[in-house]
């Protein structure tokens, strides 16, 4: 799901870089209200987590990659807001590190899977858990967050480079940055995630959190109330 360089035309990856700088000023300030000392280790876990479990590529149509990501289930057991951060470092590092993820698309690639994943998965939770207290409903709950955000964020992403032939050609039409419309970009991301990648990502959210349930119940933030 990674974007890489040469997909996004400036005038998509510097409003995302934009916002993505917002929301991240927004999450730290929000972390240093709330983490504590017993917190501190889980946020380096989670980024070291986001950043294992997102090596795994496997190349897709439309000039990405399909992997699991960890957002959601960083969502679910820390809030949103500490997925936005530890996800983004995590991204940040590929980028750099690994070349996986463009260095101009650092601001799309972390606004898909660190800001719009962590809140889809988290909300979704909210929504279907409700005030259930059955421990079969959270499974559900907690595959269906990790599934959806994948999947919705998978598309997301298409739609970021599927409109670059449409506002950055050249005159004879020729596309400048990715060349893959929409009708090619959105199937092609869409099918990979729904029928695959989503349901992967649906059941590391679920086992990991019953795991973290039956452990350390008292640190879940979707729980709180």
């Amino acid at each position: 799901m990674h974007i890489p360089d040469g997909y996004l035309s400036p005038q998509t990856y510097i409003p995302f870089y934009a916002a993505f700088l917002a929301f991240m000023a927004v999450a730290i300030k929000k972390l240093k209200e709330k983490l504590t000392a017993r917190l501190v280790p889980f946020l380096g876990m989670s980024a070291a987590f986001a950043f294992l479990i997102m090596m795994f590529n496997i190349p897709v149509p439309g000039g990405t990659t399909g992997h699991a990501v960890g957002a959601a289930l960083i969502a679910l057991l820390f809030g949103p807001w500490m997925a936005v951060v530890s996800v983004s470092i995590a991204l940040i590092l590929q980028a750099f590190v690994f070349g996986d993820g463009g260095i101009t698309a650092i601001g799309a690639n972390c606004f898909n899977m660190a800001i719009a994943m962590p809140f889809i998965a988290y909300g979704c939770f909210r929504l279907v858990q409700g005030n259930s207290t059955s421990l079969r409903r959270m499974n559900i709950s907690a595959f269906l967050a990790g599934y959806l955000s994948l999947s919705l964020t998978s598309i997301l992403t298409a739609i970021e480079f599927g409109i670059q032939p449409i506002i950055a050609s050249a005159p004879d039409g020729t596309p400048l940055y990715a060349p893959y419309p929409l009708k090619i970009a959105i199937p092609a991301m869409a099918i990979e995630h729904f029928l695959f990648f989503g349901i992967v990502e649906g059941f590391i959210t679920a086992l990991l959190f019953r795991y973290f349930y039956n452990q350390n119940k008292e640190i879940i933030e979707v729980l709180k109330r």
